[in-house]
């Protein structure tokens, strides 16, 4: 990896703490008939102790320049797959296998993380779980309880469709070069029956992100236009409460009102 210079604008910050990678490792427990998925791989240091415990690996790397390195560990693994690409538009029901859910791992660039989970969470019925290493900031968001300073749009819209947990925290140091921030490994499984279903989700993501927009106003302000008063109060809610203190249930059951009536929420 000497060789390569990291890419600033590919967010790049390279795992090289052998310590860090053995407890990614033992929070992970691969096995050999497992199907894993590692999104940007860069240089292999976690790559290359993946291919030792499971019986595939797809990789999916968007720098050109870090295929030979990955091509390389090809050449010595039959099980590695490579996919050069973006994450953000990457398809992963073309890595399905019957029988096989995908478990998913990797150090996410900052600069794409939050749009990537919600892009990733659109194939959450392929996935038996998620393993990535994060800004510690967004996985503090992730898990954030309602009045949570951190808590806002992501944790509903994770919340709704996984369990999170915050496993531990990985200094800068654990990277080549050291981020500016700390990061966190963070679990996430895709519940197999959601506890909570919106019955329009495209209805109940508008009206998340339309709270939260204006997450310091009473939800008759920030819903204005899109909720009548009289809706939010028939859901059981005040219209006085604030976005960061409605919890996840309420969400789903204010969405599942406003279906029901008449109104239908504008696109947002």
């Amino acid at each position: 990896m000497a060789q390569h210079r990291p890419r600033k604008r590919f967010g790049q910050h390279f795992l090289a703490d052998p310590a860090v990678i053995e407890h990614i490792l033992r929070s992970l427990s691969p096995r050999q008939d497992q199907h894993l998925v590692e999104i940007g791989p860069g240089g292999g240091a976690l790559t290359t102790r993946l291919l030792g415990a499971c019986a595939r690996l797809d990789v999916i790397e968007l720098d050109r320049d870090l295929i030979p390195v990955l091509e390389k560990l090809q050449r010595q693994w039959n099980g590695l797959f490579i996919h050069q690409g973006d994450a953000l538009k990457f398809d992963l029901r073309q890595l399905k296998q019957e029988g096989q859910p995908l478990r998913l791992v990797g150090n996410l660039p900052y600069n794409i993380s939050t749009p990537l989970m919600f892009h990733l969470l659109a194939y959450s019925g392929l996935i038996s779980d998620m393993h990535f290493m994060l800004q510690k900031e967004v996985v503090q968001r992730m898990a954030a309880q309602p009045g949570d300073s951190a808590y806002g749009r992501l944790s509903v819209m994770i919340q709704y469709r996984c369990a999170v947990e915050d496993l531990f925290h990985i200094p800068p140091q654990a990277f080549s070069p050291p981020p500016q921030v700390e990061s966190a490994f963070v679990r996430l499984r895709p519940h197999a029956a959601p506890p909570l279903r919106a019955q329009d989700e495209k209805a109940f993501n508008a009206l998340v992100r339309q709270a939260f927009s204006l997450r310091r106003k009473t939800l008759r302000n920030a819903l204005k236009g899109m909720v009548d008063p009289a809706l939010i109060i028939q859901a059981g809610i005040d219209p006085g409460a604030r976005p960061e203190t409605l919890t996840l249930a309420a969400y789903v059951h204010l969405s599942n009102t406003l279906t029901a009536s008449d109104t239908q929420p504008p696109p947002v």
